[in-house]
């Protein structure tokens, strides 16, 4: 029997694969078709406090690997999100059920995470700065401005709550943002977000694919597959399972998943492979994780997790 659960916070999940928030999670109806799909939890939308329609159109594209997007936080206001946490902890009990907050200010996520207090959610997954917001940083860019952040709403939230991060490419910047999480509360960081403003250009059309910020958007998918890797191992090594690691960033196979773990992943979500293929994916990914287990002889999670081995000498 291979077992593929896993706990984020304290919280078990019956398999370490999930939705990331972002693609198709903003209505009730999209929630659903997560909540009966296989993935192991439901991620709802990032909220902000009002609700908004997002960047200009057209703002998402498939590439050959993966996507670029620049949607801009559409989602329907955290509120609704409150109201979707209770009707879908009725009817699927047993889904953790996590709520992303991504307010587009200190004031306004001190506003959201207070409400979410007195709701059915499970975990909270704090999301500062989109690379796709026009005219708003990437906080996790700016230590003394996610310094900040968290000061404020480790002080008013009662939920377990974890944070997700840009992608890194220097070493000293996992020192720096690491040594600012240590002073929280922050339960686990989810590696990663989208690689901010990229550029596909369309050489029949001499046009970008997609029209925000002049055709700037995440990448995301296979593309970014590495730097998430990357990420999740080097932070895995700083936190030493303190601060648990979820991995992000192109997934698409049961191998790909088996790879974020080996490199320290808890548990690992799914975005682009969700829009492009359906949500028959977390199934297929749980599944062919479960064979290559078998294939190594690994029981469970923990007999392979953070244990990528080096090179030798």
């Amino acid at each position: 029997m291979i077992d593929i659960s896993t706990k984020i916070t304290g919280i078990k999940l019956d398999t370490c694969v999930f939705n990331t928030a972002g693609p198709a999670d903003v209505t009730l109806e999209e929630l659903e078709v997560i909540a009966k799909s296989g993935s192991s939890a439901i991620t709802m939308k990032s909220c902000t406090l009002e609700p908004r329609n997002g960047n200009p159109e057209p703002r998402y594209a498939d590439l050959e690997y993966g996507s670029i997007n620049s949607m801009g936080l559409p989602n329907l206001g955290y509120k609704a999100y409150i109201k979707f946490s209770k009707i879908l902890k009725k009817k699927y009990p047993k889904k953790p059920i996590v709520a992303s907050i991504s307010g587009l200010t200190l004031e306004d996520n001190v506003v959201i995470f207070k409400a979410f207090n007195d709701t059915p959610v499970d975990i909270i997954e704090f999301n500062p700065g989109s690379p796709n917001t026009i005219g708003k940083p990437i906080v996790g860019y700016d230590p003394q401005d996610l310094d900040r952040l968290l000061d404020a709403v480790s002080k008013v939230t009662k939920k377990p709550y974890g944070v997700k991060l840009p992608p890194y490419f220097d070493l000293v910047h996992y020192e720096q943002i690491a040594n600012v999480i240590k002073r929280y509360p922050v339960k686990f960081i989810t590696c990663v977000n989208s690689i901010g403003n990229g550029l596909v250009i369309n050489p029949y059309t001499e046009k970008p694919f997609i029209k925000p910020k002049g055709g700037l958007g995440g990448i995301g998918g296979k593309y970014i597959k590495f730097a998430a890797l990357a990420n999740v191992k080097v932070f895995s090594d700083i936190f030493k399972g303190k601060i648990q690691v979820i991995g992000v960033g192109g997934i698409y196979s049961g191998i790909d998943a088996f790879e974020f773990i080996l490199a320290g992943a808890f548990a690992v979500q799914i975005g682009t492979a969700f829009l492009q293929k359906g949500p028959g994916i977390f199934k297929k990914v749980q599944e062919e994780l479960k064979d290559f287990m078998a294939l190594k002889g690994y029981k469970k999670l923990s007999d392979f997790r953070g244990k990528l081995k080096t090179l030798d000498k």
